[in-house]
């Protein structure tokens, strides 16, 4: 959302030569969540050596998810507040992806316990979804330990990672929080130079996935 798109492919090169992690794409439907972004056609066209990791934010997804892992999908994750049947999204997706659920601030840890044996990564948002720019929610870091610690009684392996609110400033506070993966977007593209803000986000993180 907060690259150029009008210079995409000079933006992706950046931070595949900072070493991102992956490309973070925000899809939204205009339902779920107030912005309308992208769709797989677009999603496909994107020429990159980097995973690309999909945010979906768009309303019963189950029909559609099939779409976005044909347009390059490694990573997919969806929302347990957008859709009745969360299990029937899972098993849409089979084994190809990363399989993820993400939740609201609004939402409580717990929703994702019964999901625990079919995903590979939960995505907490530090910010009600649709627009950049917001402030990193105070009950985050609460929110992010009733997940890990729900991870942990489970006994598998499962990624915990942060979505919204990172800046510069504050990454290495939220890296300390114990997460997996971070997803920064005003942080890398804000200020002309991807290459070097990413350089800094990573230092400043430990270099944990970013």
């Amino acid at each position: 959302m907060t690259a150029d798109w009008m210079c995409m492919g000079d933006e992706l090169r950046r931070i595949e030569e900072a070493g991102a992690d992956f490309v973070h794409i925000d899809v939204m439907d205009g339902v779920f969540c107030p912005q309308l972004t992208v769709g797989p056609p677009v999603i496909a066209a994107l020429k990159t050596r980097l995973r690309k990791d999909l945010h979906l934010m768009i309303d019963e997804p189950v029909e559609k998810v099939r779409a976005y892992v044909e347009a390059g999908a490694s990573m997919l994750t969806f929302h347990v507040e957008a859709t009745r049947h969360p299990h029937r999204v899972l098993q849409a997706l089979g084994s190809s992806v990363v399989r993820g659920v993400a939740l609201n601030p609004g939402t409580p840890a717990n929703a994702v316990e019964p999901l625990l044996d079919d995903v590979e990564l939960i995505l907490v948002l530090a910010v009600n979804p649709g627009w950049s720019g917001q402030r990193f929610a105070p009950g985050t870091e609460k929110k992010l330990h009733e997940v890990k610690e729900l991870v942990e009684r489970s006994g598998r392996s499962v990624i915990v990672g942060v979505d919204g609110g990172v800046t510069r400033e504050n990454a290495g506070s939220i890296a300390s929080m114990g997460v997996d993966l971070i997803v920064a977007g005003s942080a890398v593209f804000d200020g002309g130079d991807a290459r070097a803000n990413l350089a800094s986000l990573q230092a400043g993180v430990g270099r944990r996935s970013v």
